[in-house]
């Protein structure tokens, strides 16, 4: 698998999973933003990423929402009151250099990409709402920065349409996120092992989005292997805004990101063979041949004479049909396990 570099982290198989905290649409003022990302940092979040729009060139101004985040709104409306200026990016950006956090956006167009080029922005997140918008995948990929595309709403044939477009622009440095968009999402539809088909498909670095309530699928993605995790992220659930309670609040992300730093521990290299921990316990716990009673030298070997016991030390129990019948070399304790040079 190709590794892809986002920010000072190497995303692939062997890497470290890199977990984005999604701000955006938590905030509004650049207070807010930095209390956000403080807490980011605090929890041990590898990146904050932020949203890059305009109401006037993301939705018309007909478009609804029908979702428990925000019931049925007016899309357009919605956008134009959590879309943030040029002015807010660049603090946004010139603080997380300060605080020496990786940031990036998703743009939803051109001109979104146009602003954050001029602040800055080293990777594009393409949210799933433009995974099959192939015009803007191509001219993105020709930047020929590294891009982060969700893949919520698509099918695999659509998925493949879009990886062969970033690729096709000479664009290898692409993560793909499963994912699923509806906010919350429902458990029940996360359908996890999709990373590992597109892992399996692509040769890229596969993670995962969650909009789920909690974070228990985050965790399991990244047992199953998820390259990279994003997680909406929040100071207060009960907040004013769309994504709030959704999102994950510094209890919750922390205690996500400590059981991903526990999960990558232990990974292993999937060799099946005894834990350096267990040569001690290997030989204490496991049973070999032990005998009953004091067996003197010279004396045949009969069933009744032995048994199959702790500890291991001894001849392995699947020798036992070829004790039996033997002559005992040694005199034999009665409680110790039987070896080789006894018999």
């Amino acid at each position: 698998m190709k590794s892809v570099k986002i920010g000072n982290d190497r995303i692939g198989d062997g890497h470290t999973i890199h977990v984005i905290s999604e701000i955006g649409g938590n905030f509004t003022d650049f207070e807010t933003a930095q209390k956000l990302i403080d807490l980011s940092i605090d929890v041990g979040a590898n990146s904050v990423k932020l949203q890059t729009y305009r109401a006037e060139t993301i939705t018309s101004r007909k478009a609804v929402y029908d979702m428990p985040n925000v019931g049925n709104a007016n899309q357009y409306d919605l956008f134009k009151k959590y879309e943030i200026d040029f002015d807010l990016h660049k603090d946004i950006w010139e603080y997380c250099k300060e605080r020496n956090i990786t940031v990036f956006s998703t743009p939803s167009h051109m001109s979104d990409v146009e602003l954050l080029e001029e602040v800055g922005c080293e990777i594009y997140k393409i949210g799933s709402d433009d995974a099959y918008n192939i015009p803007f995948l191509e001219e993105i990929a020709a930047i020929g920065k590294p891009i982060i595309l969700s893949t919520g709403m698509c099918t695999m044939n659509e998925v493949r349409e879009s990886v062969s477009a970033i690729l096709g622009k000479g664009n290898s440095s692409l993560i793909l996120l499963h994912c699923v968009t509806n906010y919350p999402s429902n458990v029940e539809d996360m359908n996890l092992n999709c990373i590992s088909t597109m892992k399996n498909e692509f040769g890229l670095p596969v993670g995962f989005s969650d909009h789920t309530l909690g974070i228990a699928c985050s965790i399991g993605a990244a047992a199953i292997g998820a390259n990279i995790l994003e997680k909406h992220f929040t100071y207060d659930k009960s907040a004013e805004g769309p994504d709030h309670m959704l999102s994950a609040d510094p209890k919750e992300m922390k205690t996500l990101i400590d059981s991903v730093r526990t999960i990558e521990k232990s990974m292993g290299d999937g060799i099946k063979k005894p834990s350096i921990g267990e040569k001690t316990t290997r030989l204490n716990n496991r049973k070999s041949i032990v005998a009953l009673n004091d067996i003197n030298s010279g004396t045949v070997i009969t069933k009744d004479m032995i048994s199959i016991k702790r500890p291991g030390m001894g001849i392995p129990p699947k020798y036992i049909n070829e004790i039996i019948g033997r002559t005992a070399k040694k005199d034999i304790v009665s409680e110790e396990p039987i070896l080789w040079e006894h018999v």
